[in-house]
């Protein structure tokens, strides 16, 4: 089975409203698996969406998450904070919503709308890269100290030096980068403006030169231009000689003469070898550069180099500073082991205490003690965090504040809800017309309430217990990853993604996406595209960033039936070439079926159906999947198709039972008095309807659909056969 990269578990959201209290997502859970495609179907309003909109961290302010657990990454996304969540939500987890228009703005031009996300997000990343440099060295410094306090002045000095080169070697690949940069800026100039030229296209050719010698000028890092100084000389003659030429009265403004096209066809050349050349080393060459500060270090052989200044490194500082390392892991490993320990004991007296009858002011005073306990079990020098610890603050005053408030505002809704009531039942008992209805109670059950305050504890203290009968990691090998951790930080802090680099990348994912001739589309705007290629682009913002998940909200709504089937291609595509993992959200059925690899049906905010996509497809079993096939129009049906009668339930007033009895030909009278349960039908297969409970009476799947299946299975084996 593929890894599992996305669990959703018992899921409850709901909405304050000025009717009363809308129930939106019903207690549902799901498996997300890596590079598979879940699709959720659905009518509108049945929950899809919301609960689209909860992993990513984006509902509605009137929004209130009851219970449940988002699980990505060993983290609970329903419990991070937003500095947190930023770094998830659209690097690791980004979505393609159903309109693209609304998802454009319409009076930017299309490059700089994917550009803009990857500007900012490299502006914010290299700022917390140097954050988290300087607060996990700080841990590592005071960990290293108090497991050998004898040495402290010398762990002192280490970290110094070790924070030091750190700077030198930002320094250096800073200005690589630079250089890099400028050259791939270049480069990008130079393709675009000869492919522009093959267009015939008009272009400010001598504002353009410029610009083009002004960045050639400016690839001057000594690494990166050691030995290519004297072809850079000539390819900078070539430029201003043709710059010389150039005849500023031309008539034409575009025109080119032969010897800028040869200079550009020459520059490009180089340019192309220098960005082959091997890249310095720049942490170790920091260090090598720190001690040995009068050498010339530009003028070695780059591998020679790299090896020389490893060498350096490790004998005079990084051995030791390893060992320091090592010994500072095994003690805040310590420290958080026997904090884990009385933690779990101290939660285990909290499910007690939360169990019992608790008062406000000495269940908050409690808290902060067991807070306390809970925190002193943390390893902070581990890099992956654990979420539940790392919210279990936040995670418990929530769950006690919300226990106190309906402690108090039940009461005053169930006074207010018989006071309506009564004067409604009053006016119609006068013989009058009533047209309103009284709004339902918002209450909860404080039973349920306290049931979620003990379980943030259980969880937690159910992830300690595991922690501590896990063996001890090797400190030696973890040293080594904390060091490797630090290097990368401090090489994404210096890492800065200019405009034209971003633009490179733009194009390039407008090229995969499918928009022709990217690099003259670049600078249009949303209105110059159709419906489909603006669906293409926002799907190329939505991959900029590389993710690992891509949510598709009804992406093919707005689209007509051939460009749905294009886009459903491009989608299944880069599923392919990306190894994504996708949700697919949408209301018809036909739409997922040639590349949904599981498929979960929701009705009312609940999941009534799921299974993987041939067995909804060709067994399915709930009524309302029933429905919905019956519904789906396609070339091959004779009959006419079924509309669903009536609508779906409003869920400020949630039904007692089966919330699709009232719309289905085949409800019995349990359907109308209680929630059915889920039932199996194979390991990968169920459904929540009691026509699958033993004792009820057969009932034979529609006409219209068990022909469909054989078709559909007729035409299955035809194309394999064929």
């Amino acid at each position: 089975m593929a890894e599992k990269i996305l669990e959703v578990k018992n899921l409850k959201i709901s909405f304050r409203t000025s009717s009363g209290t809308l129930k939106a997502v019903r207690d549902i859970s799901f498996d997300l698996y890596r590079g598979r495609t879940l699709a959720i179907v659905g009518e509108s309003g049945s929950g899809k969406s919301v609960t689209s909109k909860a992993i990513l961290g984006i509902l509605a302010g009137n929004s209130i998450i009851e219970n449940g657990e988002i699980l990505y990454d060993g983290m609970d996304l329903l419990k991070l904070d937003e500095e947190t969540m930023h770094t998830i939500r659209g690097d690791k987890i980004s979505m393609i919503f159903q309109d693209p228009l609304s998802s454009l703005n319409p009076i930017v031009k299309i490059g700089p709308q994917i550009t803009e996300a990857m500007l900012l997000k490299n502006k914010a990343g290299r700022k917390n890269a140097r954050k988290d440099f300087n607060s996990l060295l700080g841990v590592l410094k005071t960990n290293m100290q108090e497991a050998c306090p004898s040495d402290s002045a010398h762990i002192e000095e280490m970290a110094k030096t070790f924070d030091n080169f750190c700077i030198e070697a930002n320094k250096l690949e800073d200005s690589y980068n630079r250089s890099d940069s400028n050259a791939q800026d270049l480069k990008e100039d130079i393709t675009n403006f000869l492919y522009m030229h093959s267009k015939k296209q008009k272009q400010s050719v001598k504002q353009l030169v410029s610009e083009q010698i002004k960045k050639l000028r400016n690839i001057k890092d000594s690494f990166y231009t050691h030995g290519f100084e004297t072809d850079l000389e000539k390819c900078l003659n070539a430029y201003n000689t043709a710059k010389g030429n150039y005849k500023a009265d031309k008539k034409d403004p575009s025109f080119v003469n032969d010897d800028l096209l040869a200079a550009m066809e020459e520059t490009g050349k180089l340019l192309d070898r220098m960005s082959e050349q091997v890249r310095p080393n720049f942490f170790r060459i920091g260090y090598y550069r720190m001690v040995n500060p009068e050498e010339d270090i530009y003028g070695y052989d780059r591998n020679e180099l790299n090896e020389k200044a490893l060498q350096v490194l490790d004998d005079r500082f990084m051995k030791e500073f390893l060992s320091y390392s090592s010994k500072g892991l095994r003690n805040s490993y310590d420290k958080a082991e026997a904090g884990k320990k009385e933690a779990i004991a101290a939660l285990r007296e909290a499910e007690t205490y939360f169990s019992s009858e608790i008062e406000q002011k000495p269940a908050e005073e409690y808290a902060k003690t067991l807070i306390e306990k809970v925190e002193s079990g943390i390893d902070y020098l581990e890099v992956n965090k654990d979420s539940y610890a790392y919210t279990f603050k936040s995670s418990l005053n929530g769950a006690i504040d919300k226990y106190f408030f309906y402690v108090e505002n039940n009461p005053k809704e169930e006074e207010r809800f018989e006071k309506q009531t009564a004067k409604r039942e009053a006016l119609i008992a006068k013989g009058k017309t009533v047209d309103w209805k009284v709004v339902p109670k918002n209450i909860l059950d404080l039973d349920e309430l306290k049931s979620n305050i003990v379980k943030v504890c259980r969880d937690v203290r159910v992830r300690y217990e595991d922690q501590t009968e896990q063996a001890a990691p090797d400190f030696d090998a973890k040293a080594v990853d904390i060091v490797d951790y630090l290097r990368d930080k401090a090489s994404t802090a210096v890492y800065v993604i200019t405009k034209e680099m971003a633009k490179q990348t733009a194009i390039k994912l407008m090229t995969e996406v499918g928009i022709p001739e990217p690099r003259m589309r670049y600078n249009q705007y949303p209105f110059e595209f159709s419906g489909g290629m603006r669906q293409r682009i926002v799907i190329a913002i939505a991959l900029a960033a590389n993710p690992e998940i891509l949510i598709c909200d009804e992406p093919t709504t707005a689209l007509d039936v051939t460009i749905q089937a294009q886009i459903l291609e491009l989608i299944n595509k880069l599923k392919a070439e990306r190894n994504l993992s996708i949700i697919f959200i949408t209301h018809d059925l036909g739409v997922v079926a040639q590349m949904a690899d599981e498929i979960a049906v929701m009705y009312a905010g609940q999941i009534v159906e799921q299974g993987l996509s041939e067995e909804v497809f060709y067994d399915p079993r709930h009524p309302y999947t029933w429905a919905l096939l019956s519904s789906m129009p396609d070339l091959d049906t004779k009959e006419k198709l079924e509309a669903i009668p009536g609508t779906p339930p409003n869920m400020i007033y949630p039904p007692v039972g089966d919330a699709f009895a009232d719309r289905n030909k085949y409800a019995m009278e349990i359907d109308f008095e209680q929630q059915p349960p889920m039932f199996d039908i194979t390991e990968t297969h169920r459904a929540a309807t009691w026509l699958l409970h033993p004792d009820a009476p057969k009932v034979e799947m529609p006409k219209i659909i068990t022909e469909r299946i054989e078709r559909m299975k007729a035409k299955l084996t035809e194309g394999q056969n064929g």
